[in-house]
């Protein structure tokens, strides 16, 4: 009776339009009530075990770190940079778009993040040189969808943490994905580029080259200095994330000087609104999987797969399992996804023999494809709301770059060297 009453406030809430974390935590509290379960589980689980996740604390720096680089104009430096290699090739200002969202995923860890600092900037500067506007805030919608791949990455740390797997290895597993992800998205753009008669790049002379590196070098140095901290042994991830946030601080405020105090004050109250709101989703989704563990299920849905013999499949596992997420991305925050559905599906994929680095991997990046995906859409729906573009337009056009980015997810769920090649590299033997 209880789980049945559990499931049915969860998904009436869910029905009715209300905010899922709302819906998780009344069904889970639900649940406890009809069970005779102490209520003061609600804060053992929400509060102490969220605060013992020592890895979460990555999260808020990583989103203030993004904050303090929109707010600072540092995008407008890597965007410049970006520019000096691509040449003389047609639709060469597309291509920039991807490599600056490349790079800039180097230090957000935030698809929103990415969309929101270099988005407005991308879509103005290839409207003004030719480009239609739809189709640059759909390249723009699409290739912030790396942020999360490239690390570091928010989606990474929270998934980590709900599988127990390295952050570490799981920042290196997302290098390569990141590189295929942007070059079939590039792809994309070369062909559009030829057919529309977009106009052409142009090289960049020594001088100017060097003048961008220089300009941007400090900016490039945060994810260097992340992944070489780490991986040097120097810190943990979550000391990286915070070294990483006061490092950009320091180059906002007093080297590039381009923020003041009462911006910094802004970014500081923007971030802690964000933390309050992803932290209570974690919460929440932590008491609904603690009375989905409590009852077994994640186990029930391992043993059903099992008798059906589909564990016997890495590659069907993978694939079936790719459908749903790309169909809950439709329609579920790629956070809450994750909260909810890896706990179940855990037991499957270890009785499949998936390497969990692998899997994370591609877990987040059909999350982040489901983000420029209608209904939910959100990636599209913020850069038409910030360069006021018909929403209908910028979906058009998105979903022929999904094409692409499916394309991408296809070979990185086929082929795990491409995410596990440079973890082997660095010792993991998963």
């Amino acid at each position: 009776m209880a789980v049945i009453v559990w499931l049915a406030i969860f998904v009436t809430s869910f029905a009715l339009g209300y905010p899922l974390a709302l819906g998780l935590f009344l069904g889970a509290a639900a649940y406890l009530i009809l069970s005779h379960i102490d209520l003061s589980t609600i804060l053992n689980v929400m509060v102490i075990q969220y605060e013992s996740n020592y890895e979460l604390l990555a999260v808020p720096l990583f989103i203030f770190t993004a904050k303090v680089m929109n707010a600072s104009k540092l995008t407008d430096r890597l965007f410049k940079f970006a520019g000096s290699f691509v040449g003389p090739v047609r639709g060469g200002l597309g291509h920039v778009n991807v490599i600056a969202n490349m790079i800039f995923a180097g230090m957000s860890g935030s698809e929103i993040a990415d969309i929101s600092g270099l988005g407005l900037m991308e879509v103005k500067a290839m409207e003004d040189a030719g480009f239609d506007k739809p189709f640059a805030c759909a390249l723009s919608a699409a290739a912030s969808t790396i942020g999360p791949i490239i690390p570091p990455s928010i989606p990474i740390v929270i998934y980590a943490v709900i599988s127990g797997t390295s952050i570490g290895y799981l920042f290196l597993g997302g290098i390569v994905p990141g590189v295929i992800l942007a070059a079939c998205l590039m792809v994309w753009v070369g062909i559009v580029s030829k057919r529309r008669n977009y106009p052409v790049g142009r090289w960049y002379t020594i001088r100017e080259f060097l003048k961008s590196l220089f300009e941007s070098a400090l900016v490039i140095l945060a994810p260097v200095m992340l992944l070489g901290g780490i991986y040097g042994g120097v810190f943990t991830p979550t000391e990286a994330a915070a070294v990483v946030s006061v490092y950009g601080l320091l180059l906002s405020l007093l080297v590039y000087r381009s923020v003041g105090l009462k911006a910094v004050y802004k970014v500081i109250v923007e971030s802690v609104v964000a933390t309050g709101f992803t932290s209570f989703i974690i919460g929440c989704a932590l008491l609904f999987g603690y009375a989905m563990a409590r009852e077994q299920i994640p186990a029930a849905v391992a043993t059903f797969f099992v008798h059906l013999g589909i564990t016997q499949s890495k590659v069907l596992v993978l694939l079936s399992l790719n459908v749903l997420f790309l169909f809950l991305g439709c329609f579920i925050d790629a956070t809450a996804s994750m909260l909810i559905v890896i706990p179940i599906i855990l037991p499957l994929v270890q009785a499949a023999h998936i390497d969990l680095v692998h899997f994370g991997v591609v877990v987040i990046l059909n999350l982040m494809i489901g983000l420029s995906t209608p209904p939910y859409g959100e990636a599209p729906i913020i850069i038409a709301r910030l360069t006021d573009t018909p929403l209908r337009a910028v979906i058009g056009e998105t979903l022929k770059f999904i094409v692409f980015m499916i394309a991408a997810l296809l070979i990185i769920s086929t082929i795990p060297d491409t995410v596990l090649w440079i973890p082997h590299l660095a010792g993991y033997r998963g």
